[in-house]
Formats: structure tokens, C-alpha cells, sequence
């Protein structure tokens, strides 16, 4: 299974690369995204792969025919998550300014929670083929356009003082994003208390105040 980091969260919470069948086929996922994370996915082996997911590098191929295929896999998965979890929020009840707190926590809470595999997804993206790499950015668009939605409808109703409403959502995003960079699971402040924080930080940045 995978690490300590990725399996931590509620009982109820998604639990990582759970889509990905058979058993070996995530083995092999797993032994990837910790490979990719701790030396980057150009100094990353099929070899180095195999080892860690206790395989010979031929089995890898019975279930993915590149690294690269392995890498859009994690990618694809990590960024359909992150697509789920901003839209929920988005379509969410409430003001805009709930819905924003919704996202904001829901999304900072992921990138620390799964900071191993969010490191992965999120910096690893130039690494990716051409096609590969235009299916992420799409799912990318997709996410930009949620956090905006929501920024705009809290302009339109007075509830956020936003000049630039696409700055701002780039703005959001990377903030939330960097959490997965620096995020360490034997620092002071759990996932939920960093997606609290960060919440409370994007609220203010919008002009939308302090949220109880």
C-alpha cells in the first residue's frame, strides 16, 4: 500500500490509486510516484521502479508500456481529484464566500495530506508527452474556471473586493498548490489545521474578512 502520508486522512476520505487495477498495476503506481518524488521523474529508472515495487523491470511492462505512461496515469488520477474536489466546492450551497473556504480547505487539505503524490502531479507536468501533456492542461483550464466561477460570483454579489478576477484564481491556486512543496507530516499543524489557515488567508485576500 502506499505511504503513511498518502493513507493518512478520515475514514471516509478517498483512498489513493484505489481505481488503479490489478494489484500489481498499483504496486507498480506506488513504487513510481514515491521514485518520481524523492529523485524527479528524469533520473527515475523503469529499474529503480520495478525494485521498490519488489518486481523484475519486464513485469513492468505487462502493465504500463512506457515511464511516461506511468507518469500520465498519476498524473491523470491526481488531476481528476483535484477537478472533483474545486467543483464540488464550486457547485456547493452557500455564499461565495462559503464556497470559496469549501475549496480552499478541501484542496489545501489534499496537497498536504498527499503531499508525496501531489509533488508528483503537480510539478512533474513539462515531463509528460505532448498529447499527455494537453489532456492535463485541459483538466487544468477545467479547475482554473471553478475557482474563478466562484470569484466571480462573489464579485457579482458584492461579497469580494476583486479587481482581477484571472489573476486572482492564479493566484489562489498556487498558493494552495505550493502546500504539497514544503508540507511535512512531523510539522506542527495537521492537514486540516494548514487547509483552516489557508482558507482564512484566501478569504482575506478577497476582501471577504475573517470567516468564524
Amino acid at each position: 500500500m502506499d505511504s503513511a502520508e498518502e493513507t493518512a486522512g478520515r475514514p471516509d476520505e478517498y483512498v489513493p490509486w484505489s481505481e488503479v487495477t490489478p494489484d500489481a498495476a498499483r504496486r507498480l503506481l506506488i513504487a513510481a510516484v514515491e521514485a518520481f518524488a524523492e529523485r524527479g521523474y528524469h533520473a527515475t529508472t523503469t529499474r529503480d521502479i520495478a525494485g521498490r515495487a519488489g518486481m523484475s523491470p519486464a513485469a513492468l511492462y505487462i502493465h504500463y508500456k512506457t515511464k511516461e505512461e506511468l507518469l500520465h496515469r498519476i498524473s491523470r488520477i491526481g488531476h481528476d481529484k483535484a477537478l472533483e474536489i474545486l467543483t464540488t466546492a464550486a457547485d456547493g450551497p452557500g455564499t461565495a464566500a462559503d464556497r470559496l473556504d469549501a475549496a480552499v480547505r478541501s484542496f489545501v487539505r489534499w496537497h498536504a495530506a498527499h503531499h508525496t503524490t501531489a509533488r508528483v502531479v503537480q510539478y512533474e507536468l513539462d515531463a509528460l508527452g505532448p498529447e499527455h501533456r494537453s489532456e492535463i492542461i485541459e483538466l487544468r483550464r477545467l479547475s482554473d474556471a471553478a475557482v474563478r466561477r466562484i470569484l466571480a460570483d462573489g464579485v457579482r454579489a458584492g461579497e469580494f473586493d476583486v479587481p482581477d478576477v484571472p489573476g486572482t484564481t492564479l493566484a489562489v491556486l498556487s498558493l494552495c498548490i505550493d502546500v504539497a512543496r514544503w508540507f511535512n507530516v512531523a510539522g506542527r499543524r495537521t492537514p486540516d489545521e494548514v487547509g483552516a489557515l489557508y482558507a482564512d488567508l484566501v478569504l482575506r485576500m478577497v476582501g471577504a474578512g475573517r470567516r468564524p
